[in-house]
């Protein structure tokens, strides 16, 4: 009734306006409608600010930098797949070193108690054909075992002994004073070429100074490998055989120290290079004893000093040769057997 009552002039002067207006925080596909009486002026004055339409990315602005601004660089994150992967692979090699570390400490304990019937040590052997590097403390002490070891003392006893009779040195007395000087003097040489060349220096050009024993082959083809070894030894790192500087360099440096010892008239290089050379040949016999002793510990003993490695090692190499030969045979027969043509 009401409405019927106004005029068709205050209708027109009070115009019903249609403003569109989209909150910041919603996107503008969803616009609400709001009505509203209001003056003409006024409306014209609402109606180009909620006419303009929000812009598109308004809701991303909390998430997106500002223009002209340089964006921050996020640090990259290791997934979880990838950090449990790391650990296993660290954990994995922790583990490697140290059974390789465990499995080096246990041939070492089983050298020490290698002796030649419970006398002559062959610490410095070893009859794995897949043995570990020694760690440097491994070789030192391993050399020191040598050179202290009983056997040691009663070897330069025995040679001052033969150099007493022959009174092929000079400068030492005839009687006991002589005698006990002279087997000083041995022994002192034989500890000085024992630790150079054994331990000192095998650790600084990374080789293995141990005697890795053939064990099988023919009889000149083991004698000319056990003569060998005196120049020529495995390295640490890559596993071939290299020169042997260790014993080379550590027996001529042991003939050096000596001159400090000997009495006059004994010095010199040409002594240095005398016990080098004695040294060499020393150890290319005790090789060449090495080398066979297991041989005839069980001919003549009945004992087996490698405690069955040996037997051991001639299986596989039977396993490989036999392997070899059905892989030559199987070559051969598909060489051999004529190739049908496709139909």
């Amino acid at each position: 009734m009401v409405l019927l009552a106004l005029s068709p002039s205050a209708l027109a002067q009070q115009p019903v306006s249609l403003v569109i207006a989209v909150p910041a925080g919603e996107p503008p596909d969803a616009p609400r409608l709001q009505f509203a009486v209001d003056s003409p002026e006024r409306a014209e004055q609402q109606q180009p600010a909620s006419a303009e339409p929000a812009p598109a990315n308004q809701g991303q602005s909390a998430q997106q930098p500002a223009p002209g601004s340089t964006p921050a660089q996020t640090a990259p994150q290791t997934s979880p797949a990838q950090g449990d992967s790391n650990s296993q692979a660290g954990a994995a090699q922790s583990t490697a070193e140290k059974s390789q570390r465990e499995k080096g400490e246990e041939e070492v304990k089983e050298q020490e108690h290698q002796r030649v019937e419970g006398v002559v040590p062959t610490f410095n052997v070893t009859y794995h054909h897949d043995a570990v590097p020694l760690a440097p403390g491994q070789k030192i002490e391993l050399s020191f075992r040598s050179a202290v070891d009983p056997f040691a003392f009663a070897s330069a006893f025995m040679s001052s002994g033969y150099h007493e009779a022959e009174n092929d040195l000079k400068g030492f007395p005839w009687g006991p004073k002589g005698y006990f000087e002279r087997t000083g003097v041995a022994y002192l040489d034989t500890f000085d070429s024992t630790i150079f060349s054994t331990g000192i220096f095998p650790i600084v050009f990374r080789q293995d100074p141990r005697y890795f024993r053939m064990g099988q082959g023919t009889i000149k083809h083991r004698i000319l490998y056990s003569l060998s070894t005196n120049f020529v030894a495995k390295n640490d790192y890559n596993g071939k055989w290299g020169p042997n500087m260790g014993n080379l360099l550590g027996n001529f440096a042991a003939g050096e120290i000596s001159q400090f010892y000997y009495p006059a008239g004994n010095s010199g290089t040409g002594l240095a290079l005398t016990g080098a050379v004695i040294q060499i040949a020393e150890g290319a016999g005790g090789s060449i004893f090495n080398e066979f002793w297991p041989d005839l510990s069980r001919r003549f003993l009945h004992k087996d000093p490698t405690h069955g490695l040996d037997a051991l090692a001639r299986a596989q190499d039977a396993e490989e040769k036999a392997a070899r030969n059905a892989a030559r045979q199987t070559q051969q027969l598909q060489q051999n057997q004529p190739q049908q043509s496709p139909e």
